[in-house]
């Protein structure tokens, strides 16, 4: 059959490239079809998808002006602005990779992510001017955003750059987290991100009048993907720089939102808020709310479904896969889950393996190993890494769940993280879930502490709502529910804001081993 394609494209090379688009192209659909429709809200700046398009074919023709070639790298250091978004389209019209660096790093760690890609252009706010220690890279051109950009932009033609992305060609590179150690740069193609914004459709059911508050940090895909994928739609992108509670409470009062993002970590202080508010909140329509519900207490679940009218959507996904493997499955207005297991994407396939790749059967733990069209293309010169996450032609993604009879999957752990104790595995997400059962736990993470007879013990810390909630409480609701040796040894009563935690949200178990245990 592939021999068959082959000859049938070497006759009619016409018929190949018409089956390729890529985000550019379908974006210029967009500016054709509804050029008039509100694309992009940042406080007081507006932009119909005309107006956007002119500024990102300037943006593009900029760069462009700067050397910059197809799979050049240049790199942005910005909070969240319009200019991202402009920024993300024109990589796009000009086959350049926008490297979306996490401004909250380090000297060094910025100098890593910077001398990983090696951009030839670095697009930055006034306050990441200077130089950090240890980069080793040759930056031919920093731009201002606050001084240079609208110069260059107001220098530069809106005319449409001439080049036809490939559907591989990479469009942008997001960080890892790097809760294990250095960030990795994860490359996702053009191919990748229309996949991905087809997802909110065929699974989300997200349509053309369905915004999107993009409040989470744009160098994270979940601003980067749902911003693009919005756009694609034809709806409007509502900015806002990081959580702010009171614009976002405003923009849902005043505008329909197709999914609002709310992570771990977040969900407390958005209620809190809104309970402060005498006049409370009324949306004007939410259609989904939410992400990640393992690492979310039941309590705020129906809290957060009840106040917006939404339901929680059950997913799970990654920076480098999308919102695949798990889409679609939901948890309804005021509803006490009791099971989250999770509905895998129809646009992709899964398998659950052991630790020699074998898949294991129904009801065991496996790691989950992916394959679908939303996959990023491996992470920037890693080669060992690559071969190894990729092998037998498969995304090992590092984390483990277990297939139930009807195909649902229900998440155990981080492969990577996991504590042997007494030759016997214990997984700290199902400690946590039992903590984060009280309704008086606002968070909780369990860590792997170092013993002298079972080799390693769990130790839980807890942020609670209310001093009146005891360890001998929790420790009996573990009992009831958990075999013997995954009982925690010490359970230690921290403030909420001490949590560490990655820029998805999620608590950082290893920077909190060492911990005192008072």
């Amino acid at each position: 059959m592939a021999a068959h394609r082959d000859h049938f494209f070497e006759n009619n090379p016409h018929l190949a490239r018409s089956t390729r688009t890529n985000v550019a192209e379908l974006f210029r659909e967009r500016v054709r079809n509804d050029g008039e429709r509100l694309a992009v809200v940042d406080g007081e700046r507006r932009y119909t998808f005309a107006e956007l398009n002119r500024r990102v074919n300037r943006a593009a023709n900029a760069l462009s002006g700067m050397g910059l070639v197809p799979g050049d790298r240049f790199a942005v250091l910005s909070s969240n602005r319009a200019e991202y978004i402009e920024l993300e389209l024109a990589a796009a019209k000009l086959g350049v990779i926008l490297c979306a660096v996490n401004w909250r790093l380090a000297e060094p760690e910025l100098a890593h992510c910077l001398n990983l890609v090696a951009p030839r252009v670095l697009i930055h706010e006034p306050r990441y001017a200077s130089e950090p220690a240890g980069l080793t890279c040759r930056i031919e051109h920093r731009v201002d955003l606050d001084t240079d950009y609208e110069t260059r932009l107001a220098a530069a033609s809106d005319r449409e750059p001439a080049y036809e992305a490939d559907p591989e060609d990479g469009l942008v590179i997001i960080y890892t987290s790097g809760t294990t150690g250095l960030p990795k740069g994860a490359l996702i193609s053009h191919r990748a991100m229309v996949a991905r914004a087809s997802i909110f459709r065929m699974e989300m059911g997200l349509a053309r009048d369905d915004g999107f508050i993009a409040w989470a940090p744009f160098y994270h895909m979940a601003s980067t993907d749902q911003a693009l994928a919005t756009l694609l739609m034809g709806a409007p992108v509502h900015i806002v720089d990081g959580y702010q509670g009171a614009r976002i409470i405003d923009i849902l009062e005043h505008q329909r939102i197709g999914w609002l993002v709310m992570i771990p970590g977040m969900i407390e202080q958005f209620l809190a808020e809104v309970r402060a508010r005498p006049q409370g909140l009324t949306p004007k329509g939410v259609r989904y709310v939410g992400a990640m519900a393992d690492l979310v207490p039941p309590h705020q679940l129906v809290e957060l479904t009840q106040l917006l009218r939404a339901p929680y959507v059950n997913t799970f996904g990654s920076t480098e896969t999308g919102l695949p493997p798990a889409t679609g499955a939901t948890i309804a207005v005021g509803e006490v889950p009791t099971d989250l297991a999770k509905r895998i994407s129809g646009l992709c396939r899964v398998k659950l393996v052991d630790a020699d790749d074998n898949e294991v059967p129904v009801g065991v733990p496996g790691e989950m190993a992916v394959r679908g069209p939303t996959l990023f293309s491996g992470y920037w010169n890693a080669r060992e890494v690559n071969e190894r996450d990729f092998r037998g032609g498969w995304f090992h993604m590092g984390d483990v769940f277990v297939r139930r009879e009807d195909g649902r999957v229900a998440f155990v752990d981080r492969a990577k993280y996991m504590i042997k104790s007494g030759g016997e595995n214990i997984y700290p997400a199902e400690i946590e879930r039992v903590l984060l059962a009280n309704p008086l736990v606002l968070e909780a993470a369990v860590v792997r502490r170092p013993d002298a007879r079972w080799g390693e013990v769990p130790v839980a810390f807890v942020a609670r709502s209310d001093t009146s909630l005891d360890a001998d409480t929790l420790r009996a609701a573990c009992r009831a529910q958990l075999a013997g040796y995954k009982q925690p040894k010490a359970i230690c009563f921290v403030p909420f804001e001490k949590f560490p935690r990655s820029t998805a949200g999620k608590v950082q178990r290893h920077l909190m081993e060492d911990w005192p245990v008072e």
